[in-house]
This record gives C-alpha cells, sequence and structure tokens, in this order.
C-alpha cells in the first residue's frame, strides 16, 4: 500500500511529515510513502535506511490564503494536488495534508470524485470524550449548508466508520439539537431527524453540544456551520484550561510542588484530550480516503493521520461506505 502526502502544508512542514512517514514505514512494513514538496527540504531529513519512502519534487503549494477552488485549478503542480492527483492515478491508495482545508476538498472532489449515492462529502474529525472513546462528528465545514438527506449519509458514514476503524458494534447515533425533544429544533433538523429514526441506524435521538464529550453518542450528525462552531469550541475550551491550569500550577511554590504530584495524572488527562492521538478529519464520501490533517500538526500527529488513512484502505471503509447507503436507499423503496 502506498500513501501519497502533502509535504508542504501545515505549521512545521516538512520536518513533521518526514518524520512521521520514517515512524509509520518502520511500524507498518507493508507501508510504501510518497512526500511531494521541495527536494532540497526533504531529502536531508531522510537517511538511506528509509528505502520504503520516495519524494516527488514539486516547488509549487497552496497557500492558506489562496482561494480553494482557483488554487486547485492554477496549481496543478502543487504538492497538495499531485498527492490527490497520486491517487486519481492509482499510484497511491490515499492522501494526507495538513493545508488549505477547502483546497483539499476542491482537489478531492475534482480529482478523485464522490462515491455513488453521496451527494455531499463531509469533513469529520474524532473528538475527545471523558471516557477517552471518542466521537465523529459529520460536518465540521465542508457544506455549511444540508438537506435532511446529507445528514442521513453522514449517520452511513459515520455507522460504517466506527464500526471498521474503531470496532463499535453498534454506534449510537445522534442528531445535534437544541434539545433532546423530537419536536425541536429547525426544519432541517425537524426533517432529519424523521428519516433518522426510520432508518436502519442505532438513532439514539438529539443530542446538545453540553453533552457531546460526556460521551452520549459514537457519531454526531449535523450541517456544516454547527458542526464547525462545536469543533472551534471544544478546541478553544480546551486550550484555555490548560493555559489556565500550567498558570495557576507555577504560580507559587507550593503550587508547584502540587503539580509535581499531578502530574502523571495531568498528563493523562491532556492526552485524552489531545487531537493528535485521534488523526486527522476524514473527507468522507470521496471514492478513496483523503485526510485532513490540523494545520499545526506535530510528527506524532500526522502519523496518526498516516495510521487513520491506512486503516481506511485496510478496512476498505469507502466500499462499505457504498453498500450501506445502497442498502439504505433499498429500505427506503420497500
Amino acid at each position: 500500500m502506498r500513501i501519497a502526502i502533502d509535504a508542504m502544508g501545515g505549521d512545521h512542514a516538512p520536518k513533521a511529515q518526514v518524520d512521521a512517514a520514517i515512524r509509520a514505514v518502520k511500524e507498518f512494513s507493508d507501508l510504501e510513502v510518497t512526500l511531494i514538496g521541495d527536494e532540497e527540504k526533504i531529502k536531508p531529513l531522510l537517511s538511506e535506511e528509509n528505502k520504503q519512502i520516495t519524494i516527488m519534487h514539486t516547488l509549487e503549494s497552496i497557500l492558506d490564503t489562496d482561494k480553494p477552488t482557483t488554487a486547485v485549478r492554477r496549481k496543478k503542480d502543487a504538492s497538495m494536488v499531485l498527492a490527490v492527483n497520486e491517487v486519481k492515478q492509482n499510484r497511491a491508495s490515499a492522501a494526507i495534508s495538513s493545508g488549505n482545508t477547502g483546497a483539499l476538498m476542491t482537489a478531492g472532489l475534482l480529482y478523485v470524485g464522490r462515491q455513488n449515492g453521496i451527494d455531499r462529502p463531509a469533513l469529520s474529525p474524532m473528538l475527545p470524550t471523558k471516557d477517552g472513546n471518542g466521537f465523529l462528528l459529520l460536518d465540521v465545514g465542508a457544506n455549511m449548508e444540508a438537506k435532511p438527506e446529507h445528514l442521513l449519509q453522514y449517520a452511513v458514514i459515520g455507522d460504517a466508520y466506527m464500526k471498521k476503524i474503531h470496532q463499535v458494534e453498534q454506534p449510537r447515533i445522534g442528531l445535534l439539537n437544541v434539545g433532546t425533544e423530537a419536536g425541536k429544533g429547525t426544519e432541517l433538523t425537524k426533517g432529519a431527524y424523521t428519516l433518522l429514526d426510520e432508518s436502519s441506524l442505532h438513532f439514539v435521538g438529539n443530542v446538545e453540544a453540553r453533552d457531546l464529550l460526556d460521551g452520549v453518542c459514537d457519531v454526531v450528525v449535523c450541517d456544516g456551520f454547527s458542526g464547525n462552531l462545536v469543533l472551534k469550541t471544544i478546541e478553544g475550551t480546551a486550550k484555555m484550561l490548560f493555559s489556565m491550569l500550567k498558570s495557576e500550577l507555577t504560580s507559587s511554590f507550593s503550587a508547584k510542588l502540587a503539580a509535581g504530584v499531578l502530574k502523571p495524572k495531568l498528563t493523562g488527562l491532556k492526552n485524552k484530550m489531545d487531537y493528535s492521538e485521534y488523526g486527522g478529519a476524514g473527507l468522507f464520501g470521496l471514492k478513496a480516503p483523503v485526510i485532513k490533517a490540523h494545520g499545526s500538526s506535530d510528527a506524532n500527529a500526522f502519523f496518526h493521520a498516516i495510521r487513520q488513512a491506512k486503516l481506511m484502505v485496510d478496512q476498505d471503509v469507502v466500499s462499505v461506505v457504498e453498500a450501506n447507503i445502497s442498502a439504505n436507499r433499498r429500505s427506503e423503496h420497500e
């Protein structure tokens, strides 16, 4: 199996990508990696022992400030575009980038294409819960608006992903809403509730944002606007809390002594809340795995994105999603 990686996207490129690739090929003997980017910057970070890693040289890249569609169409030799094109040409089974999210979504749609039965792909990260299991949130910004049937498709995608990748036997599907009662919300959520309730999925009903980190469900579906607000709020809250804890635990000598005693527990808590342990956000609904790693991903975070992509290929998640979509459509017409 070969995975194509945009080595020039993100805050820590290309070192994070190179270090992650080296770790990944050591851990997975059947894995090969193509690093795409500036060879003069990438090659010194590799050694002759890294036989499973090859470099595709390009000096062009897509910036965070670039307009997604324009950049993808004009910068055909950009590292991100070339990575996704490797999947299109069947030279790679999956692509990963921590660059411009909109551009990666555009490249995925133009080069890889949507799966049969999927109207709109979703950007979907795993987010932490207090029990450490996490939950999948679909969508967090690929589409700002959605229709009820799109949320049903997201639920089918999430169900398949959690079963195959996280080995959850019967994933609990929740619909993000302002209350748990069935009649709550907008026309979108009311319509989605009906579709989900009538489906064969294990739908647990409406869920509120305040309960998500308690692990009330395994998959949460919503429109991209709401999902992005939830994602940014969780990220910002976690960052603020750890900043406050650090400030308080270093404010005096006695506090530092207490911090020394609490350090193992605090480290465990931080690891539970650390996005880097969950991999990247999948662009689900495409014909092959395309993973969006966080822009600030370090080598550890990028390694888990590679691991996630490999698992998706190994477990053939794309085919499972397509089969589930077809089965769900058949049941609707029966």
